[in-house]
């Protein structure tokens, strides 16, 4: 896939899935989006996915169920139609199929799990007890990035610092970096919900209005729009992000209450990691908000 336009194609295949696969998709949209026939994109497609087309949708309508059956409180048969599927019965068969348990039995594993989590925290005694989650409600206006895509484990900070290394380089070759440069990754994926080969983060630098960009390659430019989050603050090495993620999850009913939204996470690098010692570093976690 070194031709550009290849890849620009394949991007948009990419692209219109990801928006689409709640939808009826067929292989007269596949190929007028990819200008490819059916069959070579799906082999395109296996060798750089590690599925085929149909598996990726399905997989995605899967993965998407499990974050409504684990953050709202919707119907299972409503959450069936919502990505696609008519028949509730073959929505739970396929559900228990890739999880290992049916719809009901997820939803009551994570609540008990929640609900364990909040009793231990509302017993502690008040010199156990920890400050309440400290976070900020913030509406963050439209903007635009360019973005070099990681995916895989979470937990693989030599390949994401790889590509935050790739895309600094292109960016400096653009001319695209200032002290005022902001740069940002954009988490796209629940690594609980999704295997780690699947796992998608965005390396991002934001554009000012004056930088004129196109896609090119696997350099992808596109806006982020408006969108209410709450912003929470992890200070420290970014390999120990995580643990300042479970605290927030794991509070969130008895401290945050707020209804989460179907977007991607933020997360905003304020420091530079090449002069800032790892305990000091921050990072600013946007997680979207209804």
């Amino acid at each position: 896939m070194k031709n550009s336009t290849q890849l620009e194609r394949y991007n948009r295949l990419v692209k219109f899935l990801e928006e689409k696969f709640k939808s009826t998709i067929d292989v007269q949209d596949i190929e007028e989006v990819s200008f490819y026939s059916y069959r070579n994109i799906n082999r395109i497609f296996l060798a750089l996915q590690y599925e085929t087309i149909g598996q990726f949708i399905k997989r995605r309508r899967l993965e998407k169920t499990a974050e409504y059956l684990k953050f709202s409180t919707i119907e299972i048969s409503d959450i069936a139609l919502d990505i696609g599927y008519g028949d509730v019965a073959a929505f739970s068969k396929a559900f228990k199929k890739h999880f290992g348990c049916n719809p009901s039995q997820f939803r009551k594993s994570f609540s008990l799990q929640q609900k364990i989590t909040n009793e231990i925290l509302k017993n502690k005694s008040p010199n156990e007890n920890s400050q309440k989650l400290n976070f900020e409600v913030e509406i963050l206006p439209t903007f635009k990035i360019v973005y070099l895509q990681y995916k895989g484990s979470y937990e693989n900070i030599k390949e994401i610092e790889k590509t935050w290394k790739q895309l600094l380089k292109y960016a400096y070759k653009k001319k695209l970096l200032s002290e005022k440069t902001i740069v940002l990754g954009e988490v796209l994926d629940d690594d609980e919900l999704s295997s780690s080969i699947h796992c998608r983060y965005n390396a991002c630098i934001i554009l000012n209005d004056n930088q004129s960009l196109r896609s090119e390659g696997l350099f992808i430019v596109k806006e982020i729009p408006s969108q209410k989050y709450a912003k929470f603050i992890h200070k420290g090495s970014h390999e120990s992000c995580f643990e300042t993620y479970n605290e927030i999850y794991a509070r969130w009913m008895l401290d945050v209450g707020l209804e989460f939204d179907d977007k991607p996470i933020l997360e905003f690098y304020p420091n530079d990691d090449d002069i800032t010692p790892k305990k000091d570093l921050i990072t600013e976690i946007y997680i979207p908000i209804l």
